[in-house]
């Protein structure tokens, strides 16, 4: 399709989970399992606003007549959460780490934290609404195709779990809720699925390089934005995977085009990644100030803000001392600092601590336990020359397994005696290829010898 002619413009909205305790209270944000230690069932209404409007949203959920569940745990959660206790202070440390991600994507930041509250009435959140708040504004990122610009950059609750829809009535599980999160909005600056594909990509970066932010499942949801020339907006909730927006985009942009007088609304994923209708889309009269939450000034917070290295910077690094591109980045994604290994084959060392216990799991089907110990010994025993680059693996099977390990079984042959015994197969095989041989040598001496320095010296005497 030519993207350009039909005037396509994409925005993202990102919102992502900040490993910390709940936003405005001090219970753990963590999801339990097991059966609630008690449930509060809930009708919600819709009011009209302070300026006498009412959400058209709010009136749309309140036709469908149905009521809340809430589903409460001790340990996750406290009267906040059910709405019967005013909200404590803002979680400090929250906001500075969303303040950091606004400072990475060049952002602007507002003098005073107002919290506002958001009207939702689809029973995520027991007191009707949403606490978020404006922290950053007028940033950019930079992409192949130029500058796309940060529009908002908000700090807000997590809503209730949903665990159940049934006809009449919904559950949800209130640990979820309060969860501090992070909301990025972009201007529609994209024009290209691909391009949205990198802008999700990039901040997605941004927000794993500060180390402070949930991984997995449900601890990130993308939201499209999509529109045409002729058509209206529309925004798709709720994309969880980068890899399906170009398909995503693609295929609202075909719904797009063969419905020209589309009204503009909110629509869901699909399994196929087509989309069908939600909701209508919200109004600004669902949006007032929250009256328990006081302002938070925010210049003396960005005082005590470090820098952060990015994960493409510190994977860039990690190639520069001679590790594969893979490595590198499996290295930092699982934080591992490969300087604390005072060897100099890098690369080696790091496919012992990524590759191997993956591989070991894969062929012999053993869940790894390997702990830091056990990969400090191995590396030392192989640097010092006790022990071959090949015996490496064979060790660290053993020690999933929970064998006691031998290593004077792994005792490195040493060179003359090798090369002498390597010239005895020659002659004993005197028509045979040096794949052979190089098969024959490594029988005999599995785990004592390195595989390059047989080959080196059977080249050399074949």
């Amino acid at each position: 399709m030519d993207y350009k002619k039909l005037g396509l413009r994409i925005g993202l909205e990102i919102h992502k989970q900040i490993e910390s305790h709940k936003l405005f209270c001090s219970c753990p944000s963590e999801l339990v399992e097991g059966e609630p230690d008690l449930e509060v069932k809930r009708k919600l209404r819709s009011v009209v606003s302070e300026t006498g409007k009412k959400d058209e949203v709010a009136g749309f959920e309140m036709s469908k007549s149905k009521y809340g569940v809430y589903q409460f745990f001790k340990n996750s959660c406290c009267l906040v959460e059910l709405d019967e206790e005013p909200c404590h202070e803002i979680n400090k440390d929250a906001l500075r780490v969303a303040l950091t991600v606004s400072k990475m994507m060049n952002c602007e930041f507002v003098d005073e934290l107002l919290i506002m509250r958001k009207q939702v009435l689809d029973f995520s959140n027991t007191s009707s609404f949403q606490r978020t708040g404006l922290i950053g504004f007028n940033g950019y990122l930079k992409t192949k195709n130029g500058k796309v610009k940060i529009e908002t950059v908000c700090i807000e609750e997590d809503a209730a779990r949903k665990v159940k829809d049934a006809k009449d009535y919904i559950v949800y599980r209130l640990d979820r809720l309060g969860i501090p999160l992070m909301e990025i909005v972009t201007a529609p600056d994209m024009n290209t699925p691909e391009q949205a594909k990198e802008v999700a990509g990039q901040i997605g970066m941004i927000l794993k390089s500060t180390g402070r932010v949930k991984n997995g499942l449900g601890t990130i949801r993308q939201d499209v934005n999509v529109s045409i020339k002729g058509h209206p907006r529309v925004e798709i909730k709720g994309v969880q995977k980068l890899q399906d927006i170009p398909k995503l985009i693609e295929n609202e942009v075909k719904r797009q085009i063969k419905n020209k007088n589309g009204k503009s609304e909110v629509r869901k994923v699909n399994s196929d990644l087509t989309t069908s209708y939600m909701r209508p889309m919200p109004g600004a009269a669902r949006m007032y100030v929250e009256t328990d939450v006081p302002n938070v000034r925010i210049k003396p917070l960005l005082k005590g803000l470090g820098k952060v290295e990015l994960i493409s910077d510190k994977t860039k690094k990690l190639e520069e001392k001679g590790i594969s591109f893979e490595l590198a980045r499996e290295l930092v994604k699982n934080g591992i600092n490969i300087e604390d290994y005072n060897y100099k084959d890098l690369n080696f060392v790091a496919r012992v601590l990524i590759e191997m216990p993956k591989e070991i799991e894969k062929r012999f089907e053993l869940k790894s336990k390997l702990k830091e110990t056990d990969f400090d010994e191995v590396l030392e025993k192989y640097f010092g020359n006790e022990i071959s680059k090949e015996a490496v693996f064979e060790i660290l099977v053993e020690k999933v397994k929970g064998n006691k390990v031998n290593y004077s079984k792994y005792q490195v042959v040493s060179g003359d005696d090798l090369e002498k015994e390597i010239k005895e197969i020659i002659k004993k095989h005197k028509d045979a290829p040096i794949n052979a041989l190089m098969g024959i040598v490594m029988g005999k001496y599995r785990g004592k010898v390195d595989g390059k320095k047989v080959m080196e010296i059977l080249k050399k005497n074949v």
